[in-house]
């Protein structure tokens, strides 16, 4: 069947396991876009696409379709495996562009919701990611360790667990846009350079089982540096920007981070595990609480050639911080 020119995915009535129908559809369908109307899929298995672009397809969800992962699901990998079979490298073979837009992935707890495999144009957009353990893994690319993805207007919902992470990216030189992100220890999760965010939110939620574990909750943990953030907003995470010990330099723009509530314990806007390297241009931070013992900056090793330039910093009330490190890297004021 059908649907404005789409093939449309099998019917599903919520209760029966898609996992081979579906395959069985982008396997047999080459260069096709596949329309999943509302309803719920349930799969036990991961769906694979693939990246050679004879093979390629698109997958299209409706607002309201949902692919969920069922009970009897026991894969590591994640539910959607974009470029999962087939790998191919190339720009210049019509087909070489595919991915996932729209609708819902539900990973039920259980399972992490999309993976991008290989391939070299591939897009994650409009979709709503729920209850998954890694919300978006991008893996090392095939082009040198490029992926060159684009993800964009996506809603991500973790476990709330130690272990959940908003966006895993390894692969290189991505752009992430207007996402937002909650339930999660770790927003966005850096182990690669070349990587372009913009307008993104990711939230942290306390509850009985994530206080104790508090601490190790980072908005924006960049283990590579040599990226950059563009008014990227970390919020109630007790670490709002960390680099790794070998971070080379990354820029930021406009960012922000805010503690709407005391729970939790101190509070550190940027922490570097070696030496602060990066431009940080125009911060602003609210801390919640001066009892906290909050600090602006914290760095495992002194020097470092990092500049903090027109810090806004809970209207200059040094009640609220601690440490004095900053000011070693200070232009402009502190506002």
């Amino acid at each position: 069947m059908q649907v404005n020119g789409y093939l449309t995915a099998p019917f599903s009535d919520g209760t029966h396991d898609m996992t081979s129908e579906i395959q069985r559809m982008i396997d047999e369908n080459p260069h096709r876009t596949f329309f999943f109307p509302d309803g719920i899929y349930p799969i036990s298995a991961p769906i694979l696409t693939p990246a050679d672009p004879a093979k390629s397809v698109a997958l299209l969800l409706s607002d309201f379709a949902v692919i969920q992962a069922s009970k009897d699901w026991q894969s590591d990998e994640a539910m959607i495996r974009l470029g999962g079979k087939d790998p191919y490298n190339s720009i210049n073979i019509n087909g070489s562009n595919y991915g996932i837009a729209g609708g819902i992935i539900d990973g039920s707890g259980i399972a992490d919701a999309v993976s991008v495999d290989s391939g070299r144009e591939t897009y994650i957009r409009d979709l709503s990611i729920k209850h998954a353990r890694i919300g978006i893994h991008v893996k090392r690319g095939a082009n040198s360790g490029s992926s060159d993805i684009d993800v964009m207007h996506v809603n991500i919902v973790g476990t709330g667990t130690p272990d959940s992470i908003g966006v895993l990216v390894e692969g290189y030189d991505n752009s992430f846009t207007n996402m937002r992100i909650a339930n999660v220890f770790t927003g966005f999760d850096l182990r690669s350079a070349g990587n372009i965010l913009r307008n993104l939110h990711p939230l942290f939620i306390f509850s009985a089982g994530a206080d104790e574990h508090f601490a190790e909750s980072v908005g924006f943990f960049d283990r590579t540096g040599n990226n950059w953030m563009d008014f990227c907003y970390s919020d109630q995470f007790a670490t709002g920007f960390r680099f790794g010990e070998n971070a080379c330099q990354s820029i930021l723009n406009d960012c922000f981070a805010f503690w709407y509530t005391d729970r939790g314990g101190a509070q550190t806007l940027i922490r570097c595990d070696g030496a602060f390297e990066s431009l940080v241009n125009n911060i602003k931070v609210g801390f919640n609480n001066p009892e906290n013992r909050n600090t602006v900056l914290a760095a495992g090793r002194p020097g470092g050639k990092g500049v903090l330039h027109n810090l806004n910093l809970n209207h200059g009330d040094e009640s609220y911080f601690s440490d004095s490190l900053f000011r070693e890297y200070l232009e402009g004021e502190v506002r």
